[in-house]
């Protein structure tokens, strides 16, 4: 049975990962049957906010919060996770843009979480294939140059992505790009999509590639 990593950066859309998104995620991978392992790095968050009214928060732990998400069961970040997984799944939310890297704040120049770094680029190295929703396949592009992703049909990130050195496509809100040469699938997710049920359905098709790559016919 496949088992899939999960990788987190809080809890919430606007400073961690977004809650639909992961949800979305974790149900077309339980659909499956397969296993999940929730994975975040144990550090603080670059921002944590009010979802009332927007203000500042004190800072809080990316791992902590993404235990929520997780309902407990969650792994500080390891590259020595990769010898239990088959794929890894990075759902959107800011925490992906300005925790787990800060391509909000830097755009291009962009630096990402060495734990982070090694973790996607061992990943790569291994051929474990990899699915990013909304903004998290720009953290995809950062680490794997030559990747090709979709953020859905944003020109001014899609710009970005590809000063990065990777390629970028438009995608509906509901499908999936696969980029088989690297193993990666990406889906719009928030970045376009109007509701979760469309969230869900990227997801979905997200998992359904993922398989692919997994276990080719």
């Amino acid at each position: 049975m496949p088992r899939v990593a999960m990788l987190l950066s809080g809890c919430g859309n606007m400073d961690g990962s977004e809650i639909h998104e992961s949800v979305a995620a974790l149900i077309a991978i339980d659909q499956k049957g397969w296993d999940v392992v929730f994975t975040a790095p144990d550090i603080t968050q670059q921002r944590t906010v009010s979802y009332l009214n927007g203000d500042e928060f004190p800072s809080r732990n990316a791992l902590q919060e993404s235990a929520r998400i997780a309902r407990g069961k969650i792994e500080k970040l390891n590259e020595m996770l990769l010898d239990e997984v088959d794929a890894i799944v990075i759902p959107g939310g800011l925490g992906a843009a300005l925790t787990l890297c800060d391509f909000a704040v830097r755009g291009t120049s962009c630096k990402v979480l060495p734990e982070v770094d090694l973790f996607l680029k061992s990943a790569h190295d291994r051929g474990i294939p990899i699915g990013a929703m909304c903004i998290a396949p720009a953290l995809v592009a950062k680490c794997i140059p030559g990747a090709t992703v979709t953020v859905g049909n944003d020109p001014a990130t899609a710009g970005k992505i590809r000063d990065m050195g990777c390629e970028h496509v438009d995608c509906p809100a509901g499908n999936a790009h696969t980029d088989m040469k690297n193993r990666i699938v990406t889906t719009p997710a928030y970045m376009t999509a109007t509701g979760p049920a469309q969230v869900l359905e990227g997801a979905i098709n997200m998992v359904n590639a993922l398989e692919k790559l997994i276990s080719p016919s």
